[in-house]
């Protein structure tokens, strides 16, 4: 490397630093503006608020191009620089470290009236990027606004409590008393509710500043977030019914790999960025990205109750849903431990005559058969189950060009079994043929490609299964077969072929 031309961005190596306050790198913060009309940075009237400023980056690139597209309505450089930071770039800070961070990027100096910013119009050390620390609002222990577990947050004074100030008020207009024709940034994600606070617990945030910001009715909004709301889930299904509905999402980028967009950060079930239009009403470009191929597609949002983020397999649901006939999964599968064991619950190592056997993530135990409170009448069937998590944290890590398993190897439980929380039950069988034909199955690619359509999270669950369908299982299937029964094209095939690796233990 040629050091003396090595000059790296700042904010890039931030991007780069971890998954809890997710940075954005400075090109994929340009590539969401270049969704805006090029027009927005050419008037001195135009206004912008990022709600979430962690290092300033939105706003410094977006002054980079007002500064630029305003040269010719305010020719002296001073006199432009003051206009467009007093006037047309405002921010809220997510805590007070970034409030200094975004200052010092967007007034480089981290007070708006310091010796060194390079604007004079302030009187006061924040100029437009605020940060005023607040507290969360509990509520039976919870905080109302954000959820927040009140044992997590209710801390010492000189913590930060993480109490967004986007979202902790019911009076937006008044923060900054004026309206944004632009909405822009990278909300933070997640926040702990008690739960373990890794991503699969946690309770989600980056929603509620989508809705808050269309509240003060922007003419654009654009965001990047977790696609994981495309699917919904944890705290995500009203938000996402009304999302597909909205016909005023214009564009969404969608990241299958997180990676893609954030160098180095791993986030389950990917990312996308959109551009949301106020004026706008009508169909979506939905545009995936999987390495460096892009593959675009306009169409409704809300064409079915999931978002389908694969713009190849939309053709495919078509066939599946319209067989004559068809049963789904989604009908099959039973919900959320069935049984009634927690994850943790692993029996007894002794075994009396009324026990039956408990298959847990630590092995095989023993339970009583009167302590099985629920589904009680399934204990003596042929069971098929698998984890209720995606193997290894959500495939994060997964190379496209090795495929995806999707799901943990099927597994099939002999009568007088059961098992804890950490498994799904997907079918009961009187017979052991069928159990087995219906495993089979199971490792199938398509029903596993049909499976991952609906993933966005590293949590599977009943919904998870909606365009899968249910066969016969008097016979064994296989891929040639099943491919042939739903007349999926060469392309077609060849598409699940590809992202489906083999599962073969």
């Amino acid at each position: 490397m040629n050091k003396i031309n090595y000059n790296p961005d700042i904010l890039s190596c931030l991007a780069n630093l971890s998954n809890d306050e997710v940075f954005t790198p400075p090109d994929t913060v340009n590539k969401m503006l270049d969704l805006l009309p090029k027009h927005l940075f050419k008037s001195t009237n135009t206004t912008f608020l990022d709600p979430a400023c962690k290092s300033g980056v939105f706003l410094r690139e977006i002054a980079k191009r007002l500064n630029e597209g305003i040269k010719n309505e305010i020719p002296d450089t001073q006199q432009r620089i003051n206009h467009i930071f007093k006037n047309q770039l405002f921010g809220i800070a997510i805590t007070e470290l970034t409030s200094l961070l975004s200052r010092r990027t967007v007034y480089c100096s981290t007070k708006a009236n310091g010796k060194y910013s390079v604007t004079d119009n302030f009187g006061d050390d924040q100029g437009n990027i605020i940060f005023n620390k607040i507290e969360h609002s509990w509520r039976n222990g919870n905080c109302e606004f954000c959820g927040a577990n009140r044992d997590s947050y209710d801390r010492e004074s000189y913590l930060e409590t993480h109490a967004y100030m986007f979202i902790h008020t019911d009076k937006l207009e008044e923060i900054f008393n004026m309206k944004f024709d632009v909405i822009i940034g990278n909300p933070p994600y997640q926040i702990s509710d008690g739960g373990s606070g890794t991503g699969i617990s946690a309770k989600p945030i980056f929603h509620k500043f989508i809705e808050q910001a269309i509240k003060l009715k922007p003419s654009f909004l654009c965001m990047i977030t977790p696609s994981r709301w495309f699917s919904g889930g944890k705290g995500l299904d009203g938000f996402r019914e009304k999302m597909l509905r909205d016909k005023r999402f214009k564009v969404i980028h969608d990241f299958y790999s997180s990676k893609d967009c954030f160098p180095g950060v791993n986030i389950a079930g990917g990312i996308n960025y959109f551009l949301w239009e106020k004026n706008y009403h009508g169909k979506c470009y939905v545009i995936n990205h999987l390495n460096d191929k892009e593959l675009k597609s306009l169409r409704y949002l809300d064409e079915h109750d999931i978002f389908i983020r694969d713009n190849q397999a939309i053709e495919m649901i078509s066939k599946i849903l319209n067989k004559k006939n068809i049963r789904l999964m989604s009908d099959i599968v039973y919900s959320r431990n069935p049984f009634g064991f927690v994850s943790s619950e692993r029996g007894s190592t002794k075994k009396s005559i009324n026990s039956v056997k408990l298959v847990s993530s630590g092995g095989e135990g023993f339970v009583e058969r009167d302590s099985v409170k629920n589904n009680n009448d399934l204990i003596d069937k042929f069971k098929v189950i698998i984890g209720k998590v995606v193997p290894s944290n959500g495939e994060i890590d997964v190379n496209p060009e090795d495929g995806y398993r999707v799901i943990t190897s099927p597994r099939v439980l002999d009568p007088g079994s059961v098992h804890t929380e950490t498994y799904i039950l997907l079918n009961i069988f009187d017979n052991e043929l069928e159990a087995n034909n219906f495993q089979t199955y199971m490792k199938l690619k398509l029903p596993r490609f049909l499976l991952r359509l609906t993933l966005s999270s590293m949590n599977i669950s009943v919904k998870s299964f909606s365009f899968v369908p249910y066969l016969n299982y008097d016979k064994l299937w296989n891929d040639e077969e099943v491919y042939r029964y739903f007349d999926l094209t060469a392309n077609e095939i060849e598409h699940v072929q590809n992202t489906i690796r083999d599962l073969k233990d």
